[in-house]
Formats: structure tokens, C-alpha cells, sequence
């Protein structure tokens, strides 16, 4: 018996690349209803039919639902009866949170505290909430929202019991080939015989599969605690090396041109802060950030101090494992989306 049986699961930007890989995971199983909560009625048409033709035996399991996690009552109607929720709804791309900032706020951090405030009032088991690498050490609007979103996740942890909700949070790096990553640009960019794009050639960032990035929703659905935030250790790569892995898979001839760090771009991404080393706790793939349960009586901070700290260091795209051309061109290989990009650009 799984841990998901006979049971509701909701997820909040469905029809995203991660609500799509869930499920692909989960929709032959023994669960019993899988809700698409998303603003989106075109994605959430091609949605259907793609899993009505796709899944015919089992795609009567998923429920679609129109709605914002910005309004309040458009997310009390997906609720009810609800066992647990991934929360994916965001704004995710930093060049438009950088240029509309309140969007950002208005999405990633009111949203999040709308959809936990409903998750609580229906008694959800389990909430977990999807952040990224550019919440830690943020510079830009998306990781500064995603960051004040952390932050509504572990106070809300503190205002409810974990035996009514448990609400953890998970903060990973890029998925790779997801929805608006520079992956699918740099196939297009080959398609069109144009220059291959590249911000800064020494650039490095985490690298994951979707599948990777469920698993790790996964871990913490069972082991986290009520406010944890979790982190899974991954492997990253220059951007200089990623775009060459791309080029020589597609036996490309494409320049690659270097034009320039964008809007809110950092030369390196965090996963684990220094500060949250302090107390994060080593588990093997993952690292686990409880959360901080102190209350607003301060005064005996200022008289006795924590002389302990964890030997863990900073966790970051520059320190963890770097990968060479020929593990990052493997590694995009156990991508279906690879492999049928490649099939379908040889068969031109």
C-alpha cells in the first residue's frame, strides 16, 4: 500500500513541468484523485486531451480547476477533501520579477500564505511548498519573493499543529529542459541556425531532472517536520560547458555567443546558507533546515549564546560536484525530451 492511497493530492500550478512529471509518477498508482489547481484554461485543455488519449484508463483520476492562488475563494473550491498539497503555482522567471517586482509579492508570497491559510482551514494532512536556489542570498525580485515565501512557510509552521498540517518547504536548483529554461532555448536557437546565447561563460548552475526534482518532494513528504526546509545535494556546471553539451548532441555547427549577465543574475547559485549551517543536519542526498523555534521573548539571547555550530559549509553551484562535458551530455541523455529532440532533428 502506498503512502498516497485512496487519497486527494492538490497541486497548485499543475500544469507546469512539475505537476506534469508528477503525474506521470503517481497517476497509475493506487491513488485516488489528483486536482490541477492553475489559472491557465489552455494549458489545462491541452492537459486533458493529452491524458484522456495518453492514460484512458486512468485519466478520469485527475480534476482540473480554474483559479489564482492570489484569490482567496477560487482556492477554497479546489480544497475540500483535499489529503495533501504540492505547491508549484509561482512566478519563476527573474527578467519579469525584475521588471514587475508587486507580481512577484503578489504571487510567490501572498499566494503561498492564501494557500496555506485554506490548507488549514479544510485540516490538510501535508503542504509541501516548492522554493528555488535564488531564495538563498537572493539579488533579484523572484529569489527575494521566494525567499519572504520561505519565510510565510515557517511561521506558518509555528501557528498550527503538525497533527492537523504539517507544512515544510523544498529548495532546489534548475530542473533542466522544464518550461522557460535554457535548455529548450538552446534547441531552438539550433533549430534556427541562430548563435547559441550565453550570459557568462563561467557562470555555474545546479543541474536536475524533473524526476529529480519529485524525488525530492518526495523525501520530504516523508521525512520532513513541520517547517523544515529541505535541500537536495546536486551536481552543477558552467554554462559555457552546458551549451557545448547541447551543440556537439545535436552535432550542431552554432556559434556560441557570449552577450552578457541579465537582469538579477548571479555568477553562482545557493542551496545551503552559511548561516543556515549552523544547524542544518547532513542526510546523505538531502540536508535538512529545521525550523528555528524560538518565540519573540529575545531576552535570553542577549544573556547565553549557542557556542556550537555545525561543521557543514555553504552549499553552492561553485563547491558541489562539477561536472565535465562528457557527464553533462550523459546526463542529458536519460532526458526523453533529449532523445526525441535528437530523434526528430536527425530525421529533418
Amino acid at each position: 500500500m502506498s503512502l498516497f492511497k485512496n487519497k486527494t493530492l492538490l497541486i497548485t500550478g499543475g500544469t507546469g513541468s512539475f505537476g506534469n512529471a508528477v503525474l506521470n509518477r503517481f497517476l497509475a498508482t493506487d491513488i485516488k484523485e489528483i486536482r490541477i489547481f492553475s489559472r491557465d484554461e489552455l494549458k489545462q485543455d491541452d492537459m486533458r486531451h493529452f491524458y484522456q488519449r495518453n492514460f484512458p484508463d486512468v485519466s478520469d483520476k485527475i480534476k482540473f480547476y480554474i483559479g489564482d492562488v492570489r484569490d482567496m475563494g477560487s482556492i477554497r473550491n479546489a480544497m475540500y477533501g483535499v489529503d495533501y498539497i504540492f505547491h508549484a503555482a509561482a512566478l519563476k522567471q527573474v527578467p519579469s520579477c525584475e521588471f514587475f517586482p508587486l507580481e512577484a509579492v503578489r504571487t510567490n508570497v501572498l499566494g503561498t500564505e492564501n494557500v496555506l491559510n485554506a490548507a488549514i482551514e479544510e485540516g490538510v494532512k501535508k503542504a509541501i511548498c516548492l522554493s528555488t536556489d535564488k531564495a538563498a542570498y537572493p539579488v533579484n525580485a523572484m529569489g527575494t519573493s521566494k525567499a519572504m515565501m520561505e519565510k510565510v512557510i515557517v511561521a506558518k509552521a509555528r501557528t498550527v499543529s503538525p497533527d492537523k498540517t504539517t507544512i515544510c518547504c523544498t529548495r532546489y536548483g534548475n530542473v533542466m529542459c522544464s518550461r522557460g529554461s535554457v535548455i529548450p532555448l538552446f534547441i531552438s536557437q539550433i533549430k534556427e541556425e541562430k548563435p547559441l546565447t550565453v550570459t557568462a561563460p563561467a557562470m555555474t548552475r545546479f543541474i536536475m531532472s524533473l524526476e529529480e526534482a519529485v524525488e525530492l518532494v518526495m523525501f520530504a513528504f516523508e521525512n520532513a517536520e513541520s517547517g523544515d526546509i529541505m535541500v537536495q545535494k546536486a551536481p552543477a556546471c558552467t554554462i559555457e560547458i552546458l551549451a557545448q553539451a547541447v551543440k556537439e548532441l545535436f552535432h550542431a555547427s552554432n556559434e556560441i555567443k557570449v552577450i552578457g549577465i541579465r537582469h538579477g543574475e548571479k555568477m553562482y547559485e545557493t542551496l545551503l546558507t552559511n548561516e543556515e549551517c549552523a544547524n542544518a543536519l547532513d542526510m546523505g542526498g538531502f540536508y535538512r533546515v529545521p525550523c528555528d523555534k524560538r518565540d519573540l521573548n529575545y531576552d535570553k539571547y542577549f544573556k547565553e549564546g549557542n557556542k556550537e555550530r555545525n561543521i557543514l559549509r555553504e552549499f553552492n553551484s561553485s563547491n558541489t560536484e562539477l561536472l565535465n562535458l562528457t557527464q553533462v551530455k550523459d546526463k542529458l541523455l536519460e532526458l526523453s525530451y533529449i532523445r526525441d529532440e535528437i530523434a526528430e532533428w536527425e530525421a529533418r
